[in-house]
């Protein structure tokens, strides 16, 4: 790659900016579907999620429990704390099974659904487990009716106490999962119940936020919570987005600007213009965001089903072996089954059912805490692998802010007046931060742009329209072809010497003016750049900014990489070039044209969510336009990946042991696993992968 220029002879992109032009930050309202936001949020979770109140049938369980364990021996031992009285085998046996069918429902409806699907995992263990263990002890009871001198160990003891973990379990990742949403359902909670809407009369009218449609026309008065998204048509204000952007400061909303939904009015009163409702809306695009990151599997996820469907089978084997073996070696029938339950106890991987999802569920919580919103959690894990970070300049390394640096007049056919007249009639209507830097400039003269028709845009190069019954254009310096022959080049060289960006008029085919416009570079860019670096991670600038300026910002952020003068397309075609090479290539946009490289990287990040486009081609979006959340999502990507792995060997590596001593590979010299040892083991594999999802930090083990 060259270090310097890309040797594109691309526009000087008056406006890196087209990107900007569709700027409209589609964040629709959220009216009536503020309540369906909680029934949309479930919809998602994990089947066993829908099996009942775990929380409830714990504690009932729990209740049903206690008796067994006190009344029923522990593999065949009698503890301390037991209690035994004439008939209180019946109350076990009563009790156990009410505990199998009710507690155990959850798991036996699982099973029934992953054997439907031919494809056995956590919940069929599991079932297999409570099953084994409620009908051989069944079988015990009966046997101990049938002939009282008969006995034949029962497991009722470890039934109850299989079943109240497995539901403990399941608890636990029912609450790290819904903690993991409570941030979003705080942003939804900031839409008002009612608002005031003008009627076709022109009167006032308060009425519910699930009876607003597009195009009502509301009141926001000072203070109030703005209720939908839509467009400013009177008055002006300030507006704090930082519940939804991140950004602490108030930002200055005037006629014509858009406003967020959640977002607190300011000091001004402001009539807007409802530009979306319901699911299209800004909130609801986030809720689903989320949604998608926790439903969608990620490898390191489907790895975890893959270990729990081949434990399975490795359980299922080992302990039809494990019966056959001690069948022949003890010629008893009871201890044979006695071997084959503790291997399907022990064999139980509900912590590895819980290992990945608290991991994802933490990382998400932790993603919308830090104003990172995982759209594709695959990109998570594939930011691991990230060697190179490509940066679009504009509104990412640089505040997207443009101000008039200097003007010059090159024909004296116009004033500069009437020249700024005419500009402002073919940026007036404009929204892009350089037509924006030129009307704050235009403002400031006090001068009223004439008015255009006809007003197209000429892709990669400007803008035209009539003005005054002739032809006017601002281009780029790619515009000047046809009359290159009247501009002297060393004008514009202090200027882009200094970063500029340069836009021309031409009137009439004459070329009349030059306007230069600065866009000052973020504060934190530098740090940024030199940070990723030291992770041994190369970042390379984008930009249609021709090279003397790319190279001039380059110099200063101290990049070695980077291209100049591209269009949109050329941005895709590079990203594409180094991902079909085999680089892990991460691409950070934050409007319309940078849409065709976000969907080609490896992992597509846009900074600032206001573009539509950007949000739907990128992985991941950053509500906040600081490029150092990037460094924030290197190491949440980081540490969850840890974690994850972590939790896969805490869930299931334990059964490389236990399952062997529990089929009593080591029973020659003495040594067996009960299934009280193994429930004990699998509860504190399960409580050991919960507490180490939750402890995932970002920039921290």
């Amino acid at each position: 790659m060259a270090n310097n220029q890309n040797n594109h002879n691309m526009h000087d992109m008056h406006h890196d900016s087209m990107k900007h032009t569709d700027h409209d930050m589609s964040h629709m309202s959220m009216d009536h579907s503020k309540m369906d936001m909680s029934n949309h949020q479930m919809a998602g979770m994990d089947h066993s999620m829908h099996m009942g109140n775990f929380k409830k049938k714990f504690f009932v369980s729990l209740i049903l429990a206690i008796p067994i364990i006190l009344l029923s021996p522990m593999m065949g031992m009698t503890l301390p704390i037991q209690i035994s009285f004439t008939g209180s085998e019946w109350i076990v046996m009563i009790l156990s099974t009410i505990l199998f069918f009710y507690g155990g429902q959850p798991f036996l409806s699982g099973a029934r659904m992953e054997l439907s699907q031919k494809q056995p995992a956590m919940m069929t263990l599991i079932a297999m487990g409570i099953s084994v263990s409620y009908f051989y002890s069944l079988y015990g009871f009966i046997m101990s009716l049938v002939n009282p001198t008969t006995h034949v160990m029962n497991f009722f003891w470890e039934l109850a106490t299989l079943i109240v973990v497995m539901l403990l379990g399941h608890w636990i990742e029912m609450n790290a999962v819904s903690n993991a949403s409570d941030s979003l359902k705080k942003i939804a909670a900031l839409l008002p119940d009612n608002v005031t809407r003008i009627t076709q009369s022109g009167k006032e009218e308060q009425v519910s936020l699930s009876d607003v449609h597009v195009n009502d026309q509301l009141i926001v008065r000072s203070g109030d919570k703005i209720p939908a998204d839509g467009t400013i048509i009177k008055g002006s204000t300030t507006v704090n987005e930082f519940m939804i952007t991140g950004e602490s400061q108030g930002i200055v909303k005037n006629i014509d600007d858009k406003v967020i939904g959640g977002t607190i009015n300011g000091n001004g009163t402001i009539e807007i213009k409802v530009t979306g409702t319901g699911k299209t809306g800004y909130i609801s695009k986030v809720m689903d965001m989320v949604q998608q990151a926790q439903n969608e599997k990620i490898p390191l996820e489907s790895l975890s089903d893959k270990v729990a469907k081949w434990l399975f089978y490795v359980a299922l084997g080992s302990g039809i072996i494990s019966f056959i073996i001690w069948l022949i070696i003890s010629k008893d029938v009871g201890i044979a089954f006695e071997r084959m339950v503790t291997v399907l106890v022990i064999a139980c991987p509900h912590a590895l059912g819980l290992a990945i999802p608290l991991v994802i569920a933490r990382s998400t919580s932790l993603a919308a805490q830090n104003g990172l919103l995982l759209k594709n959690k695959k990109a998570l894990e594939a930011t691991n692998h990230i060697e190179y970070v490509f940066l679009d300049k504009t509104g990412t390394l640089t505040q997207g802010q443009f101000a008039v640096t200097g003007f010059n007049m090159i024909s004296d056919r116009l004033s500069e007046n009437e020249a700024l007249k005419i500009i402002g009639a073919l940026e007036k209507n404009a929204n892009h931060p350089i037509a924006t830097g030129i009307m704050d400039y235009i403002n400031q003269k006090q001068l009223t742009p004439y008015d255009s028709s006809d007003t197209q845009a000429i892709s990669g190069v400007g803008v035209t329209a009539v003005v005054n019954g002739k032809t006017a254009k601002i281009v780029n310096e790619k515009g000047l072809t046809d009359v290159s022959n009247q501009f002297n080049p060393s004008i514009k060289k202090e200027y882009q010497e200094q970063g500029n960006t340069l836009s021309f008029l031409i009137y009439d085919g004459l070329l009349i003016a030059m306007i230069a416009l600065g866009d000052t570079i973020k504060p934190e860019s530098k740090e940024f750049i030199a940070k990723l670096k030291e992770q041994g991670i190369t970042p390379v600038m984008l930009t249609g900014d021709n090279q003397q300026a790319a190279d001039t910002v380059a110099k200063y952020l101290g990049l070695d990489h980077y291209y100049s003068e591209l269009l949109p397309g050329d941005k895709e075609k590079i990203v594409k070039e180094y991902v079909n090479k085999g680089d892990k290539v991460m691409m950070v946009g934050d409007g319309v044209n940078d849409a065709p490289s976000l969907i080609s990287a490896t992992v597509g990040v846009a900074i600032g969510a206001g573009t539509d486009v950007a949000i739907d081609s990128a992985d991941i979006v950053l509500t906040n336009s600081n490029p150092e959340d990037v460094l924030k999502l290197l190491s949440l990507a980081k540490h969850t990946r840890r974690k994850m792995i972590q939790n896969l060997w805490w869930g299931a590596g334990y059964n490389i042991v236990a399952i062997p001593l529990a089929a009593g590979v080591l029973a020659p010299i003495g040594i067996l696993l009960n299934p009280a040892v193994g429930a004990v083991f699998m509860s504190l594999s399960t409580v050991i992968v919960a507490i180490n999802a939750l402890t995932l930090r970002i920039g921290k083990e």
